[in-house]
C-alpha cells in the first residue's frame, strides 16, 4: 500500500510519500498554504500522480491527546480532500514531528545555518514513518480491517 501524508501549516504544508511496500517514507514536496478546498485540490491531484492507496493527514492534538483549534484545522482540511477524491484519508496525531525533523538534522550534523531551512517535508516524513510503524500489518494487507 502506497501512503501519502501530509503535514498542515499555517504557511506550508509538508508532503511525504511511502514505497509502494509501505514500508519507507521519504519527503516529496513543500506546498504554500492557499486556501483550504484549493489545497484539498492540489493534494488530491498529487495522490493521483503518485497513485497513492491512502492520505494520511497529520493532526496536532494537544498534551492531553485532545483535539484543539489546530486540529480541528487539520480535520477541515481532511474532509475538504474527502470531497474532491476517492482515496481514503485517514488523520494521525503528528505531535512532535517538527521538533523530530530538527533533531533528526541535528544528528546528521547539518550546521546550524543549514537547518533554519523549511522541515514541512521532512515532519510529513516523519509524521507518515510513524504511521506506517503503528500500522505495518494494516498497511502491508497482512490485516484486512484497521483497528
Amino acid at each position: 500500500m502506497k501512503v501519502l501524508a501530509v503535514d498542515p501549516g499555517e504557511k506550508r504544508i509538508g508532503v511525504a510519500v511511502s514505497d509502494p511496500s509501505g514500508t519507507l517514507s521519504r519527503p516529496l514536496r513543500v506546498l504554500e498554504h492557499l486556501a483550504r478546498n484549493k489545497d484539498a485540490q492540489r493534494l488530491a491531484e498529487i495522490a493521483l500522480d503518485e497513485a497513492v492507496d491512502l492520505i494520511v493527514v497529520g493532526q496536532p492534538l494537544d498534551a492531553n491527546g485532545e483535539v484543539g483549534p489546530q486540529a480541528r484545522k487539520s480535520i477541515r482540511l481532511a474532509d475538504a480532500i474527502r470531497e474532491v477524491t476517492a482515496v481514503p484519508v485517514h488523520l494521525w496525531d503528528e505531535s512532535g514531528t517538527t521538533q523530530a525533523a530538527i533533531g533528526s538534522r541535528v544528528a546528521l550534523g547539518v550546521s546550524r545555518k543549514k537547518r533554519k531551512g523549511h522541515l514541512d517535508d521532512l515532519a510529513a516524513s516523519i509524521l507518515l514513518q510513524d504511521f506506517l510503524i503503528q500500522n505495518e500489518d494494516w498497511v502491508r494487507g497482512e490485516e484486512t480491517t484497521h483497528g
